[in-house]
């Protein structure tokens, strides 16, 4: 089980790190609209809704992807439409899930849960295509935040771990793996500013502070994501999202903290960039 966890990570990261860095926004956007699609599919069958159903839900969902990317164009960060979008799905995940993960709601209405689906993968998918137009190398240095966040709470809550974050969603997650996050994100945060002169240029004297406290902001947001993802699973009654990934579950496994993350992280990109 091992190997093979390994084997399926290797291939994907060398899988995505081409796509990242040898293809132009354009065609990235093209295996981006096939993560939506698959995503939205494994939502569709965690909320219940199965064949002709799921399959119109992916459809829409790669669908709105595609014809905001390629038809409209929208790719800027700061294009207003994807503004409100980001927006949008921005109060989703700080205001809505949060209030959602306290209550343990269950969704009743399947025409209800499929638009929330739709809220969980298209705004992730448009948010990431955004930082690949700014820059290959921006979209990695979040991805890498996010990842480092949810693998150093893995590690600390594992060895330190005594009290439980949400029992009920998620009985391995505990407040000293979140403390252990937040820690290694705001170090990892530091460092990108010390390699990176844009970022250097960017974070002097006072800005320290704001940029930190987006850094600790998307760390606990890429948390509530990956609750999130836990709950509707556990609901469902199912460890996985799906089997696509041989060792790793479904599509919906692998990105749950990205789809909370990055269109947060698009959103305060635009407003600290001077758009608000």
């Amino acid at each position: 089980m091992l190997k093979q966890r390994i084997a399926t990570a290797a291939v994907m990261l060398a899988v995505f790190l081409s796509a990242l860095f040898l293809l132009p926004t354009s065609l990235f956007a093209a295996p981006v609209a096939a993560v939506v699609a698959a995503g939205a599919y494994e939502w569709a069958v965690l909320v219940g809704v199965r064949g002709a159903a799921g399959l119109v839900l992916s459809g829409t969902c790669a669908g709105l992807f595609a014809a905001t990317i390629w038809g409209w164009q929208a790719v800027d960060p700061s294009h207003t439409g994807l503004v409100v979008v980001y927006a949008l799905a921005s109060v989703f995940w700080i205001l809505v899930v949060p209030f959602w993960l306290s209550r343990g709601f269950t969704i009743r209405s399947k025409a209800l849960a499929l638009a929330i689906g739709l809220v969980v993968v298209v705004p992730a998918g448009l948010s990431v295509v955004s930082f690949h137009s700014i820059a290959p190398q921006t979209l990695l240095m979040l991805l890498v935040l996010i990842w480092g966040a949810d693998t150093s709470a893995y590690f600390i809550g594992r060895a330190f771990g005594r009290h439980k974050l949400a029992p009920a969603i998620s009985p391995g997650k505990t407040w000293e793996g979140v403390a252990g996050a937040q820690v290694a994100t705001l170090v990892y945060a530091v460092a990108c500013v010390v390699i990176s002169p844009s970022l250097q240029t960017m974070v002097q004297g006072g800005n320290w502070a704001p940029f930190l406290g987006v850094a600790s902001l998307l760390c606990a947001i890429s948390i509530v994501g990956d609750l999130f993802e836990s709950l509707i699973k556990r609901q469902a009654m199912v460890k996985d999202s799906g089997t696509l990934l041989p060792g790793h579950g479904g599509v919906l496994d692998r990105i749950d903290s990205i789809t909370s993350t990055v269109p947060v992280a698009a959103l305060l990109f635009y407003v600290l960039a001077g758009g608000a």
